[in-house]
């Protein structure tokens, strides 16, 4: 939002302001919230490299990096206040950073468009959720593994073009799906 007269950071040609209805549609918000912690942790970065380079004074980016860790540990405590006014997950982090360190919070976004916000936040978001896939790729293998060293024995039909084919085993039948889930595994770790 504009400091100056509180509109939106879109739409200066509408000669009107949106309809609330729309607004709520269109409020990003409710699924932006689960991006503010990687949000946050790209401005601490971010913060910590403009006092490094000298773009801001050590005691500002020192500043800045205490504010954003506090408004991590209310947005992890869901403590944090969210409001539909905010447009997204960055203007309410500014909104909240700014309330509590002041002005300094503006020189946040030195060399650093919304768009490069995105894509970080969004490229930490991934990697993350792909750990958990993997985590539970993992167990399914496991899990595989257990089954079929239990079951070595066990022989069941085997299927071609839904016909009845060969006997198999069991095991053999299971490992085929662990070799499945490890070749899904290396795409994954790759990606």
């Amino acid at each position: 939002m504009s400091e100056k007269n509180n509109a939106p950071l879109w739409g200066g040609r509408f000669g009107a302001s949106p309809a609330e209805a729309f607004e709520r549609l269109n409020a990003s918000i409710p699924f932006d919230v689960r991006l503010a912690p990687y949000d946050i942790r790209g401005s601490i970065a971010h913060a910590k490299m403009l006092g490094g380079q000298g773009i801001v004074s050590t005691e500002e980016s020192a500043e800045l990096v205490r504010g954003l860790e506090a408004v991590l540990r209310e947005v992890e405590a869901g403590e944090f206040s969210w409001t539909l006014s905010d447009e997204d997950v960055h203007t309410a982090v500014e909104r909240r950073l700014r309330e509590v360190v002041g002005d300094v919070a503006l020189k946040l976004h030195t060399g650093r468009s919304r768009n490069d916000q995105v894509a970080l936040d969004l490229h930490l978001f991934v990697r993350d959720a792909a750990e958990g896939i993997r985590r539970g790729v993992l167990a399914a293998m496991r899990a595989l593994v257990e089954v079929a060293e239990g079951n070595r024995d066990v022989v069941l039909p085997g299927y071609t073009h839904l016909q009845r084919a060969q006997p198999i085993l069991l095991s053999h039948h299971l490992l085929a799906h662990f070799w499945t889930f490890r070749r899904d595994l290396g795409r994954l770790e790759a990606a």
